[in-house]
């Protein structure tokens, strides 16, 4: 049986993604691995200070096991997704980092694209991953950036309602721009609640579990 192994630096990741399998993917086994420290280790001392436990993760879940063949890892944590790609090459499976549709998307949507983190250690990776796309596409972009202040502190405590409503207000906020991209997969609850801005808002779980979704199906019959 064919599965989508799923790297998660939060647990609550695993029933948004477990939601978007049943919504859209029925047949899929996920298998879900939650390594926290990967998220507090990368905030502390930077990104590349966890390459190789990240590599390790990567390892674990793509050995799969219990008679269930991996056929696609994705990581669901932006400031950790572009190692997890990058690594992806020694795996023998495709890694798929969560944003990385939803950047292609904010690239195609116009050529000013704001990108909002509650996590400070996003900025970069999901800037660059903006830019990235918008040469792939040859458009000429300009990112702004966004940390929404106090918001990753409600996440921490719990406040799930708090957290979405305290980015939403940061993309009512935005003035200026074609896109706006909430760069941690955790940002997508604020999607409900602006539902009047005009300007498109990405979120990435959705488009990154179809992606990535359909690279284990494919892997399933090859």
């Amino acid at each position: 049986m064919e599965a989508l192994g799923l790297l998660h630096t939060s647990p609550v990741h695993v029933p948004v993604f477990d939601g978007l399998r049943d919504a859209g993917h029925p047949g899929l086994e996920l298998r879900h691995h939650v390594e926290e420290e990967l998220l507090a280790r990368a905030r502390r001392e930077g990104p590349e200070a966890v390459a190789r436990a990240v590599r390790a993760a990567l390892v674990r879940i793509a050995d799969g096991g219990a008679g269930c063949r991996v056929g696609a890892v994705l990581c669901t944590c932006s400031t950790i997704g572009g190692m997890a790609e990058a690594l992806g090459g020694e795996l023998g499976v495709p890694v798929v980092r969560v944003d990385r549709p939803m950047a292609a998307a904010a690239v195609a949507a116009g050529s000013r694209v704001v990108v909002l983190a509650a996590v400070a250690s996003t900025v970069g990776p999901t800037s660059a991953l903006v830019e990235e796309e918008a040469r792939r596409a040859g458009r000429d972009v300009s990112v702004r950036t966004v940390v929404v202040e106090g918001a990753w502190e409600r996440f921490e405590a719990g406040d799930a309602a708090g957290y979405a409503e305290s980015v939403a207000r940061a993309v009512r906020d935005v003035r200026d721009a074609d896109a706006i991209v909430l760069a941690q997969a955790s940002m997508a609850g604020a999607e409900a609640l602006v539902r009047e801005v005009r300007v498109p808002v990405f979120a990435s779980p959705r488009l990154g579990f179809a992606a990535a979704a359909a690279l284990a199906a494919g892997a399933g019959q090859g």
